[in-house]
């Protein structure tokens, strides 16, 4: 038991380490898409589906009005919400309902009750369907979507105003059939005199753990999983995908998992077509409202761990064939799933057993588990706002204790709830595969135009 502990343990220090310095490495050359100037804008279909969604279309929307781009359409697919969201639609999008054919290559969805165009905005759609998920919409999007680009979004999550631009110049890569984009939260803006900026000083506890989680989450483990041709999740919040590459991996699969079932298909893909390519680009940003409450936190990250795990064992026997042919299937089975579920159990129970048997070597085990553990992990976090900073989102001097304090709460309590997350969720998913706990929006006024104005 102990041999297997340490030898995990080993593995958490070494996995981060590793990805720490690739995602670092990575920060330091600047990638060919940056180097060119496409001719023409491609066309680009941003779906957005939306249940129970009523108390933030108004921030979406208002974000799509900033958008430096031309040629897109946007289609919001109401999946048989229940409140108020078709009502919202309609009146902030002056719609008129329309005939459309279902499109010849069709995938399956729910029935459709009506499609709308919007009166106000040429390019924007509305879709009218029975409830059926979040993969169905999606499907359905798909299907209706008339550019080259799907580009798949939260209906919490806002772009960038320069994001479209930068996806222009990656998809002019013909190599490139997908592309995860950054995510930053959207509560993590201070209004200063000098407008809105990054800030973790004015934010609830609970917002500034996410923050960090975020900044390590995309600067670090994905940019090094991309780097490492071993990208397994493209974030539903933001993707962008060759149309014609979901059509032919049959769109998205009803499952927990979407968006990495996905990215997994596309990746598959992506073998059996040798030259194409599945990107991380850390300069295409959205901005998305993370949970404000424990409890909501709670359902969203359960919901995560359920999902991962449905993947797991959907592609599990995929993953152990090519364990050590595919570095997809080594980074999943071994850094997602040894380190990130497997060691988690093995720490809690670990750590519990050492203090319950207490002993002077276990003081020391303890302590060297606990030393060795806040080294790795403050440098995870120092190394992701570094590059974070390098990238245009860097915080002022103002927010130095924020962060310090932060990063501390971070290492001794968040760390660990986040392990019991982890646990709870592995074991739901085997009592009860659903349970899509839809976390509670703020319903708060975002001054998303301001935002903008820092990053343009």
């Amino acid at each position: 038991m102990y041999i297997v502990s340490f030898i995990l343990f080993v593995l958490c220090i070494l996995f981060p380490l590793f990805h720490t310095f690739n995602a670092l490495k990575a920060s330091k050359k600047t990638p060919s898409y940056l180097k060119v100037t496409p001719d023409k804008e491609v066309g680009m279909s941003i779906l957005i589906p939306c249940y129970n969604e009523v108390s933030i279309l108004s921030t979406t929307i208002q974000g799509m009005k900033q958008l430096h781009y031309h040629n897109y359409e946007l289609i919001f697919i109401n999946d048989g919400s229940t409140d108020k969201t078709m009502k919202a639609l309609i009146s902030e999008l002056q719609l008129i309902p329309q005939e459309l054919k279902k499109p010849a290559h069709a995938l399956g969805f729910m029935p459709i009750r009506q499609i709308y165009l919007s009166n106000q905005y040429k390019n924007v759609l509305v879709i009218d369907k029975e409830n059926g998920g979040k993969a169905d919409s999606l499907n359905a999007g798909i299907t209706y979507a008339t550019k080259d680009i799907v580009i798949t979004l939260d209906a919490d999550s806002v772009l960038d105003a320069k994001a479209l631009s930068l996806l222009n110049q990656v998809f002019d890569d013909s190599s490139v059939i997908a592309a995860g984009g950054n995510v930053h939260i959207l509560q993590g803006f201070e209004q200063t005199r000098n407008g809105f900026v990054p800030s973790l000083r004015k934010m609830k506890q609970i917002v500034r753990f996410q923050i960090l989680e975020y900044l390590r989450g995309f600067y670090i483990l994905k940019a090094s999983l991309a780097k490492s041709n071993a990208l397994s999740i493209i974030s539903g919040a933001f993707g962008a995908f060759k149309r014609k590459v979901l059509l032919e991996v049959g769109g998205y699969r009803q499952t927990i998992g979407e968006d990495i079932d996905v990215t997994l298909k596309v990746q598959q893909y992506a073998m059996k077509h040798k030259g194409t390519r599945v990107l991380f680009v850390p300069e295409a940003i959205c901005f998305t409202e993370v949970p404000e409450s424990w409890k909501d936190l709670y359902n969203q990250r359960v919901r995560w761990q359920k999902a991962f795990m449905d993947c797991f064992v959907l592609y599990f026997m995929t993953f152990i064939k090519s364990m050590f042919t595919n570095r997809i299937s080594f980074f999943f089975l071994v850094d997602s799933f040894l380190v990130g579920v497997v060691a988690s159990y093995f720490t809690g129970f670990f750590l519990i057993s050492l203090m319950v048997f207490i002993s002077e070597i276990s003081w020391q085990v303890i302590q060297f588990y606990v030393i060795g553990s806040l080294v790795v992990n403050m440098l995870y976090t120092f190394i992701s706002l570094i590059i974070s900073n390098q990238y245009g989102f860097g915080y002022s001097k103002r927010n130095l204790f924020a962060i310090i304090g932060t990063t501390f709460l971070d290492l001794i309590i968040f760390r660990f709830i986040n392990l019991f997350y982890i646990m709870v969720g592995s074991a739901a998913y085997f009592v009860n595969k659903e349970g899509w706990n839809k976390v509670a929006r703020t319903g708060r006024n975002y001054s998303v135009e301001e935002v903008y104005k820092q990053s343009v």
